[in-house]
């Protein structure tokens, strides 16, 4: 079985985030990290592959920069066969709608069983890209699983549900999004590490995918930022000394006088 999983490299989840001069959010001295949720589907795969016995593990995904191999070399160290990084300018500005097009493309030029990522991104947070990767690719989804399984062409997904669980059943190939739990992320060996370092990492400019350039970028996106800020700095709190009666009555004068809630 041939797996591809959407892999997108993030902001580490202790970032500070900082806008430049320009109103724009600065990377300046960020770590950048694999999204968490995906590394979940990473993981999935290799499990998968390991349990069939043959198959490829495939990792794709988007970036430009210095650091934007990081993410899928690290895929690669826990076991991942090669690798296919879209980079090129007519990417840069993309929106989920735009980047769904260029995944679907690079995606359709490889033989596959199965697609893989996680429910979201920890960046946007807006868990469309994989479904709408289903959309243009013409295949079932199913979104935010904890379980899979796989047998006789089809895949069954548990997913998590208020008061229960939901099973769904579909035909492969298909999208399948998942969500913590499902398994534990192994850590890239030694071994592992060195090995990625000879592994195929392909990188695929908007020419070399054939993409009519206006659906990608800024020029294909459906949302446009207008503005980035940071919100309010919250005001310092205040610390009531002394012994319990006599900080109770202090608290219960200030929540009067001062914050006015009572």
């Amino acid at each position: 079985m041939n797996i591809v999983v959407c892999v997108k490299q993030t902001f580490d989840t202790e970032a500070k985030i900082v806008l430049d001069a320009n109103g724009q959010i600065s990377s300046q001295g960020v770590n950048l990290i694999m999204n968490p949720y995906d590394e979940y589907a990473v993981e999935e795969a290799l499990r998968i592959k390991e349990k069939q016995g043959s198959g490829e593990v495939i990792v794709v995904g988007m970036g430009g920069g210095p650091k934007s191999q990081d993410a899928l070399r690290q895929a690669l160290a826990m076991g991942a066969d090669r690798a296919i990084l879209l980079t090129d300018a007519a990417f840069e500005g993309s929106d989920e709608y735009a980047a769904a097009n260029a995944l679907a493309k690079a995606i359709s030029g490889v033989q596959y069983d199965l697609i893989l990522a996680g429910w979201r991104a920890i960046d946007d947070g807006s868990a469309q890209v994989a479904s709408r990767l289903a959309e243009i690719l013409g295949i079932p989804q199913v979104t935010v699983v904890t379980r899979l399984e796989l047998a006789g062409g089809k895949a069954t997904a548990y997913r998590e549900i208020d008061g229960g669980v939901e099973v769904v059943e579909v035909s492969l190939p298909a999208v399948i999004t998942v969500q913590k739990g499902i398994n534990e992320p192994r850590y890239p060996s030694l071994q592992g590490i060195m090995k990625a370092r000879k592994k195929e990492l392909k990188q695929l400019s908007a020419q070399d995918l054939g993409i009519d350039t206006n659906l990608v970028g800024k020029s294909g996106a459906r949302v446009q930022p207008r503005k980035f800020y940071l919100p309010p700095a919250k005001a310092g709190a205040k610390i009531v000394p002394g012994e319990a009666p006599e900080a109770a009555a202090r608290l219960a004068q200030l929540l009067r006088s001062e914050a006015k809630v009572v």
